[in-house]
């Protein structure tokens, strides 16, 4: 098997365990892309996974993720801070497709070291900027240690949370893309790139309503307190499942915004030439299913809830996905499919 193939085996095998679902989204993305792509998202799930890692107290996962961002500062990987970070966190992943990713990074930091340099540069601008949304998560929130919960202040700060842990790859994603297909040569980098932010926003907002109530028995409260005061609640009252009414009106803004971060997705998604059907459905598949998302969230009458789990049925899943690969990611169909959902919701 060839150097190529090789890597690309490890990447869509390890992909395949960590996000089923996500898997479907890169896997669908042309040649040339896919495997950037692909290694990216293994690398901020791995960032993901030290900051997430709870049975190693917050300063020392602190020191591991940072340690992991130290090596995308230069070309120089470090490979005895690699196997420090496997060594202190592999035994403690409950989940077995990040054992599997941890148990791999090491291979994973190979078929990124045999990437053109442009594209370990993109890599590099990514994952110095993205952690940071990791670090928030590590320094804002200390359930684990104080017992307590703690909240956003105000959207402002929701909003630079959101840019670091999605918006900011729909930057990196346009510059990836604009470098290596030919299709896009017309693309103004800078300003879809400024949309491909909005599109990133969107899903993540789409999953901090989604995952509100887990969230909140971690102690994050990602619901900034300056709307929760409006509607005369404390981030606490969020943890009485019969509170859910009043915080309706709360909730709505939010959803409200992540369908306008959406909807300027879509704009993103439609200015994707038609010649490029792959990435076009490499974006239409999430806008959609995140709308799907957004209309169950809204009518969801457990929300806060945490052992529920808010999510689009898989048949519904599959309909998206063969309505438009079978149409070829027409646009009046995809487009009618959307406005479809967003009728539902604004």
């Amino acid at each position: 098997m060839s150097t190529y193939a090789a890597s690309h085996e490890l990447l869509h095998g390890i992909l395949k365990q960590v996000s089923r679902s996500f898997y479907l989204t890169l896997n669908v993305l042309p040649d040339g892309v896919r495997d950037q792509m692909g290694l990216s998202y293994l690398f901020a799930r791995a960032a993901d996974t030290i900051a997430d890692t709870d049975l190693i107290d917050r300063a020392q996962r602190l020191k591991y993720l940072n340690q992991f961002r130290d090596q995308f500062k230069t070309d120089a990987i470090d490979w005895q801070a690699v196997r420090e970070i496997q060594t202190a966190l592999v035994p403690h992943q409950k989940d077995s497709g990040e054992s599997i990713l941890l148990q791999q990074l090491e291979d994973c930091f190979k078929v990124y070291e045999r990437f053109p340099s442009d594209d370990r540069q993109r890599i590099q601008w990514l994952m110095t900027v993205l952690p940071q949304g990791m670090e928030m998560d590590l320094t804002r929130f200390h359930a684990e240690s104080s017992g307590q919960l703690a909240a956003f202040s105000t959207l402002d700060e929701l909003d630079r949370y959101t840019y670091y842990v999605a918006g900011c790859v729909g930057e990196f994603w346009t510059r990836m893309v604009c470098a290596h297909r030919p299709g896009m040569e017309r693309w103004n980098v800078d300003e879809m790139s400024a949309v491909g932010v909005r599109f990133g926003k969107g899903l993540q907002l789409t999953n901090i309503v989604k995952d509100i109530a887990r969230d909140l028995r971690n102690g994050r409260c990602y619901v900034p307190e300056s709307l929760l005061t409006e509607a005369g609640l404390k981030p606490a009252d969020l943890l009485v499942e019969a509170n859910l009414p009043r915080f309706r009106p709360v909730l709505r803004k939010l959803i409200t915004l992540a369908m306008e971060h959406l909807d300027e997705g879509w704009t993103y998604t439609m200015a994707i030439p038609v010649s490029e059907i792959r990435q076009r459905l490499a974006c239409i598949w999430p806008i959609i299913l995140a709308g799907e998302t957004l209309k169950r969230v809204a009518a969801a009458e457990d929300l806060l809830n945490p052992a529920v789990n808010v999510k689009v049925p898989r048949s519904v899943v599959y309909r998206v996905m063969a309505i438009t690969t079978l149409t070829c990611a027409n646009a009046f169909v995809a487009t009618s499919y959307w406005n479809h959902v967003r009728d539902q919701l604004v």
